[in-house]
């Protein structure tokens, strides 16, 4: 998968204070991203209309299987959004469906271990994975759920190019993980239109107060987006939240759709314009992610994959 570092071993070179050298020599490191954009192109595939576990497979299997990105005996992070004591049924996070179904695939592909991990807004951890069903969802498949309040978690890195984050924080699982996998959910928010999966990150750092107490929210999310990247991001649109995000409750539909890319920038793109009539302009974020070379959001340099 491409040349140079790593993703881990940026991620370890931006945690000891290199990230600048590494950003010059070899445009970040990031294996799975530079083969996306060798590629020409970035691919994203759009699964529609089944059960969740369904599209989701169906939706991987598109992109070329989750063996393209776990081997035999990887540990695998997976980031969902379970930062909320909610149902299920409101939207407000990741359908647990989707979640066994990502590990079912990952063990599938030979994975040694797979940790999901978020770090919820509600708390406390066990209570508020329970309640939103992503707790049940993970012992029902075999893995671990991992809450990320503790500052022993993390670990501290550089964001070399940060305009309004010059650091921040990273779980130490997923600087140590052979794949990445973000899973966010579909969503409106109150302070940025709408939460995806480059703002799904805020949920792999310790300090997210220092995102929203920047002076730009849009460019934090950016900056760490510029360093932290997934191998892959599984969007969750089976049923999507249309008001009084994050948490709601509030009006739902369901769009009954999951999509998959290596692009992370491509995902959300294509799932504000498809998911809420929403042109991808109108995210701040992208705009910003796109400039600092995290990926595509020009629909029309963007090839989707029906699934």
């Amino acid at each position: 998968m491409g040349e140079g570092l790593s993703r881990k071993d940026f991620l370890r070179l931006a945690a000891a204070g290199l990230g600048a050298l590494a950003l010059e020599k070899l445009g970040f490191g990031l294996d799975a991203v530079a083969e996306a954009a060798e590629a020409g192109k970035p691919v994203i595939t759009v699964a529609k209309n089944q059960t969740p576990a369904a599209l989701t497979r169906a939706a991987v299997d598109a992109l070329g299987g989750m063996k393209r990105f776990v081997r035999p005996g990887s540990k695998v992070v997976i980031k969902p959004n379970a930062g909320w004591q909610i149902e299920p049924k409101y939207a407000a996070t990741t359908n647990p469906a989707i979640v066994t179904e990502v590990i079912r695939l990952c063990k599938q592909a030979g994975a040694r271990s797979i940790k999901v991990m978020d770090h919820p807004v509600d708390g406390p951890d066990e209570l508020t994975f329970t309640r939103n069903g992503i707790k049940q969802a993970v012992e029902k498949a075999g893995a671990r759920m991992i809450g990320g309040r503790s500052a022993s978690l993390y670990k501290d890195i550089r964001l070399p190019r940060g305009k309004v984050l010059k650091s921040s924080q990273v779980l130490r699982d997923v600087i140590e993980a052979d794949v990445f996998i973000n899973v966010p959910i579909a969503k409106v928010h109150t302070a940025v239109p709408l939460t995806l999966g480059l703002k799904n990150l805020m949920g792999v750092t310790f300090d997210r107060g220092a995102w929203h107490n920047s002076p730009d929210l849009n460019q934090a999310i950016a900056d760490y987006a510029a360093v932290v990247r997934p191998h892959l991001t599984i969007m969750d649109a089976y049923r999507i939240l249309l008001t009084n995000g994050p948490k709601g409750p509030g009006q739902t539909r369901d769009a009954k759709m999951v999509i998959a890319g290596i692009d992370p920038v491509a995902v959300d793109a294509y799932t504000a314009q498809a998911c809420f009539n929403m042109p991808p302009s109108r995210l701040s974020y992208l705009i910003l992610a796109k400039a600092a070379g995290v990926g595509e959001m020009d629909l029309r340099k963007i090839t989707v994959k029906n699934a």
